[in-house]
C-alpha cells in the first residue's frame, strides 16, 4: 500500500499542477497540501530516520523561504512558490533536490522561449479562444510555470529517496 502512494501521489500531484496552471494560471491550495500530508505520514513508515525526516521538511522550508522572497518581488507567482516547496519535502536536501531544480528551471526556460515565440505568432490569434491555448496565447499573461515544475518533478522523482524505496520493496518480493 505503502508503495501505491510513493508511486501515484506525487506525479499525479505534479501532472494535476500542469495541467490547473495551464488552464487557469492557478495552482490549487490542495496540492502542495496533499504533497505534504502524504509524506509527513508516508515517510515514516517507511523506516526514514527522524534526521533525515527532519531534513526533507528543512528543504522544503529553505526552498519556501527562496521562493517567497521571488514570488514578493514578482518573479514567481504563489502556487508555484507553494508547489515547489512542497515538491522539495518528496525530493529531500540532497542532489535530488539540486536535480528537480536545474531540470525545472531549464524547462522553464525552454518553456518560456517557447510560449514568448508563440504569442509573437499569428497563431496566437487563431488560439486565442481556445480555452486550453488561451492563457499561452494572452500576451498580457505569465507563464505558467506550473508546467516546468511538473516536467522537472516527474524527470527528478524517479532518483528521489521514497522512489528508491518502493522500488526496492518491489524488488525484494
Amino acid at each position: 500500500m505503502l508503495e501505491a502512494l510513493i508511486f501515484v501521489v506525487f506525479p499525479f500531484c505534479m501532472v494535476f499542477a500542469a495541467v490547473s496552471d495551464t488552464l487557469s494560471m492557478t495552482i490549487a491550495n490542495r496540492v502542495p497540501l496533499l504533497l505534504l500530508g502524504v509524506f509527513a505520514v508516508v515517510a515514516p513508515l517507511t523506516g526514514m530516520d527522524w534526521a533525515t525526516y527532519g531534513w526533507h521538511f528543512a528543504a522544503g522550508a529553505l526552498v519556501l523561504v527562496v521562493t517567497f522572497g521571488m514570488f514578493a518581488a514578482g518573479g514567481m507567482g504563489g502556487g508555484d512558490a507553494k508547489l515547489v516547496s512542497a515538491s522539495a519535502v518528496w525530493m529531500g536536501f540532497n542532489i535530488h533536490l539540486l536535480e528537480y531544480l536545474v531540470i525545472s528551471a531549464f524547462a522553464g526556460g525552454v518553456l518560456t522561449i517557447a510560449i514568448l515565440s508563440f504569442r509573437g505568432s499569428v497563431l496566437a490569434t487563431y488560439t486565442s479562444r481556445n480555452m486550453f491555448l488561451r492563457n499561452l496565447a494572452d500576451g498580457e499573461g505569465g507563464v505558467p510555470y506550473g508546467i516546468a515544475l511538473g516536467i522537472g518533478g516527474l524527470v527528478a522523482y524517479p532518483s528521489s529517496p521514497l522512489m528508491i524505496w518502493a522500488l526496492a520493496q518491489l524488488a525484494a518480493q
